[in-house]
Order: structure tokens, then sequence, then C-alpha cells
């Protein structure tokens, strides 16, 4: 069950991702959470916007949108593109680090460090990005 929740949609924009950031920063910060929590959140959803921006549109125009709620178990948050999306079979490469690769794509790896659980979910259109923080009933996170 959603306890509060917010709804964003933005254009996808490399000069909004800092909007983004502040939304939910005020968002998060209702349950107290400690500083270096909030940056955690606030990278890892820089992160997951810059990637719909970058990858997604390629900085062709478009719309992210960004929707985060509260549950009984934490805060969650997602980030949905309707650009040329992701395949499955790249969902694995993206969330484990290839020492070969020259360009390696940190973002996602960021994401999981930072955050409880991250799942990418390809669309029919678009990807969405869930990020997934976990908070305590003493407003902590684990």
């Amino acid at each position: 069950m959603k306890h509060n929740y917010f709804n964003l949609t933005i254009p996808a924009l490399k000069e909004n991702i800092g909007l983004v950031r502040i939304v939910v920063a005020a968002f998060a910060a209702q349950k107290d959470l400690t500083l270096p929590d909030l940056d955690d959140i606030k990278v890892a959803v820089s992160e997951a916007v810059t990637n719909s921006i970058v990858h997604g549109y390629g900085n062709n125009p478009g719309e992210i949108k960004v929707n985060g709620y509260f549950t009984e178990e934490g805060m969650y948050i997602e980030v949905i593109d309707f650009g040329k999306g992701i395949e499955r079979e790249k969902i694995r490469e993206k969330m484990v680090l290839d020492p070969e690769d020259e360009h390696p794509g940190l973002g996602f790896l960021f994401m999981q460090s930072l955050m409880d659980r991250v799942e990418i979910v390809p669309m029919e259109r678009g990807t969405k990005v869930i990020l997934f923080k976990r908070i305590l009933k003493d407003n902590r996170t684990v």
C-alpha cells in the first residue's frame, strides 16, 4: 500500500537532473533520513535520469516520468523513459562490471551500491528503473 507519493514528468534534458534530485531529496526528507542516506538516494536517481536522457533518448527530445512513493518497507523511486529501451539480454551486462569493457556503464553499478534494490524493467517502448531504499520504523535506512 502506498502511503505518500509524487509523480513528476519532465523533458529529457540534462538541466533537469538537478530538479529531479531536489524533488526526490525533499520527498525523502519527510522520513528524517541522514544526510549520507539522502545523498545516496540523490546520486542513484541522478544516474537513472542521466541514463534515460543519454541512452534512452540519445539526447533527442522526449519525456521522463519520475514516481516516488513510500510503503511500509521503504521508499521506491521509478524513473521511466519512452526512448529506445534496453534489450533484456543487456540488463545483466549492465549490472555486472566487465574489466575488459573500454567504456563501462557504471551508472547501474552505482545505483546498486547506493540502494537496497535496483530493478530494470524493459517496456514495449522505453525502460523503467525501480530504485528501492529500505527505511526502518525509526526512519533509519539499513
